[in-house]
């Protein structure tokens, strides 16, 4: 296993478009020992004053790092046998994410903001893609919220401790 990778949970944010979210997760992965993998490209900059707000003087702590694309990050999952440890998080998957068996070292994977991750993820992987149930009023729920939602459930159920 690649020790970049060996952490509780690992958080995959996919073409991430707004700062404040971005900085909001790394500061969650830093109090639950998760790593960050950010795939461009990115809706920001690194330097972003925003990102620096959010993540405050956590960042310098973040276990993080940058992959050009997707494809990239897919081909490093299949020299780790790790595919089948990838869930993509989606409200238009069908599974909710309490209904997955979670174990140390997976990967939850989220898309952009606006648009949330490829379709093709979640018809490639259906039995992986995971949503947080809400009523019908809404589209979603800020990114950094449900990061956090479905990361506490993983921790609870591998039995982590902080």
């Amino acid at each position: 296993m690649d020790p970049f990778w060996d952490c509780s949970i690992n958080i995959v944010l996919h073409e991430p478009e707004i700062p404040g979210n971005t900085g909001t997760i790394g500061r969650l992965c830093v109090g639950c020992n998760a790593s960050l993998t950010l795939i461009e490209p990115l809706g920001f900059s690194l330097d972003d004053k925003y990102l620096r707000r959010a993540g405050l003087d956590y960042w310098p702590k973040l276990k993080w790092r940058v992959l050009p694309n997707w494809d990239h990050f897919y081909h490093e999952m299949e020299k780790l046998q790790k595919t089948d440890r990838l869930f993509y998080c989606s409200t238009k998957a069908q599974n909710s994410y309490s209904a997955v068996t979670y174990q140390r070292g997976d990967f939850l994977i989220f898309g952009k903001e606006t648009k949330g991750l490829p379709e093709s993820l979640l018809t490639d992987h259906p039995a992986q893609a995971i949503k947080i149930p809400m009523t019908d009023s809404i589209r979603s729920i800020n990114l950094a919220i449900a990061t956090g939602i479905i990361t506490y459930e993983a921790l609870r159920q591998t039995g982590e401790q902080l």
